[in-house]
């Protein structure tokens, strides 16, 4: 049967559908929703038409009100505007699960980059055995993070799901049901949540998704490629930050650190013992349902007793299943093995632990913490450290901090920093007596500058009675600098006689982890990646010399602007010269939601990961090697790019634009992650404090994306001008990282709207300002389609990009509103006397409108 093309696919399960759901909204009995569902389409007709008429969303609004609302006041103004917010947020929920609902539809869930595709592959190519040898020794991490971009609250996140199942049977009345459910469910949360909560929020992810999908995927592997047998490397694993990321984040308490590791261990044997209680049903032959019964129960009594006491351990419940899996074979003619073979494969996978949870803190906590803790043992000690400890060379240090012992008491530190610091190091542990060395297994100092920073770390361990920890001491390193000195410092920690010790302990492997997120904050968009690229590059060169398997691990957010867009395409674009024998990164916020949130798309999503490891390292080996003269060009981009972005970075109204102009100060008051917008309490804002999440949430919320393109146009147009643009062509056509990099930048771009913003290019103070964004986004635009060869951005990803464009046109009255409310409170700031009560409602507009618009995007922030 003939297949349509894909955008037909999405317009014909996507579009048609939303337009039918979205009119039974109309017909739902709420208060006054059959006033708004009939004005809304009328107030985005009059948006889009003001829009290219050059009008300010102000101009755009009034002209609305004066129509048809017949001489509104104030009052009934701002009524309006809340019932169209809160019309639109559901609209977006409907788009959503639509979506998700049509997913394996619009997406060829079989077709590149699936595992039947690899199936096939190294079946046609003879490639077999690499593939198993490969895939042995291969892994895929994705780590579920905390960072505040996940707007739905749990309950509509449930209405979601059972919405997008319903939209699949195209069952009108649940349907209908679930809209007016969605109706009446409030999707604001009073209080911020505390770290607990967003830990229980991604657990449902673990529970309901990963638990499932990761299975379906190595017992599909299992059979197809190795032939019936086990495979004994757990390809996929999950790690996991809520509870643990402590940077920046004083609610991290050592309580709720044990909390959430006693949860994710408690979630798992739930897991387990569901899938117990339904083998039960099946496995009710003689010599084995006895055995299945004390497993029964023993989980049981493990999940639901509220001791905390566990009945089993890991070991134990292996052997039993494989005990009960060799009277199956022996005795029952494998009846029903599949089932407990999938059972088999997650414990292997999960363990008694789910996901591994991170520990990170900031290196200049660390630098704080260790001082407390050598005038500690100067006092009490003098064994431990040397009295001019501080006056050491750093290689001097090292000594000391290669061979450092102790056994540190937490709570006779009254710097509470340095107790909590000192704490966490010990939960971890803990962790490891109850879920096994991986429950807790892995520590992240951010921000790190120096090798001094891992050396105190590392001594932080031995100091609390730890002479060999099993635990991962992970560098993050984020600043441009940092990236370029990265090499250098990892080569300081291999020579190092005490931690060579540690890694020869860790079966040699070093994680290392890149932040795309600061990166780009800190360098712009071209910089920061190729930074990164050339970081990898040298890290592994290093790594290699020494005898180290170096893994690398990336802070990919959502966005291309910080690091995220068409990930799975970088994975694959790597060269040889970059190791790559595990796929590590983080999922946040809407990206969770929206790439891992069903069954379908969390098995084309880690599908598509591990189909990006087989290709650069078995299908495309020894391929996608940049050479000299395309580093050089890239070398060129990065430098005239990082120039331009660090001049606008610089420039005086860049900090007052952000604050005065954007939707910046609004985050900290959503109520929607536990972790602060900004580092430090100060009321000014400085950059170096910002959060990038924040930061590039409020370009995204201006339309202007900046961080996701400034500087591109400008490194392309040198080219241009100097006659060189053959360079900058061969390149992108001949480089599978270059080209991904600058579709990626293309997103960007068409997810900008810059007629929202036009007005403030009339602005006295900021307009200047505007200009210069205006100016490099067209440029940008300009060059990124002739590179391409495309008409229109996106052009080569048509259903993408008719999805972006229908959330685009769903939110354009929620930005306008946005853009109106903040007018208005520049306008009342500058009154006499200005109406306090009535600048909060327009403040609560701002915020209310965040909500809607970053849903939308699924990747903005």
């Amino acid at each position: 049967m003939y297949t349509l093309p894909k955008l037909e696919r999405f317009n014909q399960d996507v579009l048609s559908k939303y337009h039918i759901y979205n009119s039974v909204f109309i017909t739902l009995p709420f208060h006054s929703i059959d006033n708004t569902g009939a004005l809304l389409p009328l107030f985005t007709d009059i948006c889009d038409t003001g829009f290219k008429k050059q009008e300010t969303p102000k101009e755009i609004f009034d002209f609305f009100a004066k129509r048809y609302l017949h001489d509104p006041s104030e009052t009934e103004k701002i009524d309006i505007m809340f019932r169209f917010i809160q019309y639109i947020e559901r609209q977006i929920v409907l788009f959503d699960a639509i979506e998700d609902a049509a997913f394996p539809v619009v997406n060829n869930m079989e077709g590149r980059g699936s595992l039947r595709d690899i199936k096939e592959k190294s079946d046609a190519k003879d490639k077999e055995e690499e593939l198993i040898a490969f895939l042995e020794d291969f892994n895929v991490r994705t780590v579920l993070t905390a960072h505040p971009t996940q707007f739905y609250p749990g309950a509509v996140l449930g209405i979601i799901t059972d919405l997008t199942e319903a939209i699949r049977k195209n069952n009108l009345l649940a349907i209908k049901q679930l809209l007016a459910q969605l109706g009446k469910t409030p999707f604001i949360q009073n209080e911020k949540p505390n770290p607990f909560d967003e830990a229980v929020s991604l657990i449902w992810y673990l529970e309901n998704v990963f638990y499932q999908t990761s299975g379906e995927i190595v017992q599909y592997l299992q059979k197809n490629i190795f032939n019936g047998n086990s495979i004994k490397n757990p390809l996929i694993k999950l790690g996991f930050w809520p509870g643990g990321d402590r940077d920046g984040n004083p609610f991290v308490t050592t309580e709720i650190t044990l909390k959430v590791a006693e949860r994710l261990r408690t979630s798992i044997l739930k897991c387990y013992y569901i899938e117990i209680r339904n083998l039960k049903r099946k496995l009710t032959f003689s010599g084995v349902n006895t055995l299945v019964t004390e497993l029964e129960q023993k989980l049981y009594r493990s999940v639901f007793y509220s001791t905390g006491e566990i009945f089993i351990t890991l070991d134990e419940f292996k052997s039993q299943l494989n005990k009960i899996k060799q009277i199956i074979i022996d005795q029952h003619q494998s009846l029903y093995l599949d089932e407990l073979d999938a059972l088999l494969i997650k414990v292997n996978l999960f363990g008694f632990h789910f996901a591994s949870l991170d520990i990170r803190q900031n290196s200049k906590i660390h630098d704080a913490v260790f001082k407390d803790i050598v005038d500690f043992y100067l006092k009490t000690n003098p064994s431990v450290f040397p009295k001019n400890y501080f006056e050491l060379t750093e290689q001097e240090k090292f000594t000391i901090l290669g061979n450092v012992s102790g056994n540190l008491d937490a709570t006779v530190f009254s710097n509470e920093m340095s107790r909590l610091t000192i704490e966490s190091i010990q939960t971890i542990k803990t962790i490891q007596e109850k879920n096994g060395e991986f429950g807790a297994n892995r520590y992240i100092i951010s921000n790190n500058e120096s090798a001094l920073n891992v050396m105190e770390t590392f001594a932080l361990f031995r100091l609390s009675n730890w002479e060999n920890p099993p635990v991962d001491i992970i560098p993050l390193f984020e600043s441009v600098n940092d990236l370029q000195n990265a090499h250098a410092i990892m080569e300081k920690l291999y020579t190092n006689p005490g931690y060579a010790k540690h890694l020869t302990n860790r079966d040699n492997k070093q994680t290392i982890m890149l932040g795309f997120s600061d990166g780009t904050k800190d360098g712009g968009y071209l910089m920061a990646n190729w930074s990164i690229y050339k970081a990898k590059e040298e890290l592994t060169t290093i790594s290699r010399k020494y005898g180290v398997k170096v893994i690398f691990f990336d802070g990919r957010g959502g966005p291309p602007a910080r690091g995220g867009g068409k990930t799975h395409k970088f994975y694959a674009s790597l060269g040889p010269n970059i190791e790559n024998n595990e796929i590590q990164v983080t999922v946040q916020g809407q990206t969770i939601s929206s790439n891992f949130g069903t069954l379908d798309s969390c098995r084309y999503n880690l599908e598509n990961l591990l189909s990006a490891g087989v290709t650069n390292q078995v299908f495309s080996k020894g391929q996608n090697e940049l050479t000299l003269d395309e580093k050089n060009i890239m070398d060129q981009l990065a430098g005239l790019g990082y120039e331009k972005y660090l001049s606008f970075k610089n420039h005086p109204k860049f900090i007052p634009y952000l604050e005065q102009m954007s939707t910046l100060k609004y985050y900290a008051k959503t109520n929607i992650g536990s972790r602060p917008s900004k580092r430090s309490k100060s009321e000014h804002l400085d950059f170096a404090d910002l959060r990038a999440i924040p930061f590039v949430g409020s370009w995204s919320q201006l339309k202007q994306n900046v961080p996701g393109f400034f500087g591109v146009g400008t490194a392309l147009k040198h080219f241009e001008d100097t006659d060189q643009w053959d360079k900058v062509q061969d390149l992108y056509d001949n480089s599978l990282f270059v080209k991904t990099l600058l579709e990626n930048s293309m997103m960007s771009l068409a997810k900008s709207f810059f007629p929202l913003t036009a007005y403030m290019r009339k602005d006295p103070e900021f307009g200047t300002f505007w200009q210069i964004i205006y100016d490099e986004f067209l440029e940008t635009k300009r060059l990124l389609l002739k590179i391409a060869g495309h008409k229109e951005l996106m052009e080569n990803y048509p259903d993408g990009k008719a999805s972006i464009q229908i959330r685009e046109r769903i939110v354009l009255p929620l930005l306008t509103i946005q853009q109106y409310a903040l007018l208005r409170i520049n306008e009342l700031n500058k009154e006499n006397t200005p109406d306090e009560s009535l600048i909060k409602v327009y403040e609560k507009i701002v915020t209310r409108s965040l909500f809607g618009n970053t849903n939308a995007s699924r990747n903005s922030a």
